[in-house]
């Protein structure tokens, strides 16, 4: 039986107001502590590693109902730094590929 995924799609922007040569996407290692706190809370497991996707990061969670994995999704969105525009994808592990499944707009209510 597959097992529910949903996906964070981050819009792969650099932080605005870097100095020259700083990191340009401090907000992914944000978005994993974030993910990484609630998953030993209990609240969600990181399904897999966060990856570049074209014009996007994306990452993964699961161990929960759709609803709790969306408000987690909501979270991630709503935080400092993360770009506009970041959406979530209700997939399952057996999609064949990332973005295949529901687009739901975030912050999801």
């Amino acid at each position: 039986m597959p097992t529910q995924v949903v996906e964070i799609h981050v819009p792969l922007l650099p932080a605005p107001g870097l100095a020259d040569g700083a990191y340009p996407f401090p907000w992914i290692d944000q978005v994993e502590e974030f993910l990484a706190g609630l998953e030993d809370a209990g609240e969600a497991e990181v399904f897999d590693d966060g990856e570049e996707d074209g014009d996007v990061y994306v990452f993964f969670v699961t161990g929960a109902g759709t609803d709790r994995l969306l408000t987690v999704a909501s979270r991630v969105a709503t935080l400092p730094g993360v770009p506009a525009g970041t959406f979530a994808v209700v997939s399952d592990d057996e999609a064949e590929e990332t973005g295949t499944g529901r687009r739901v707009a975030l912050p999801h209510r």
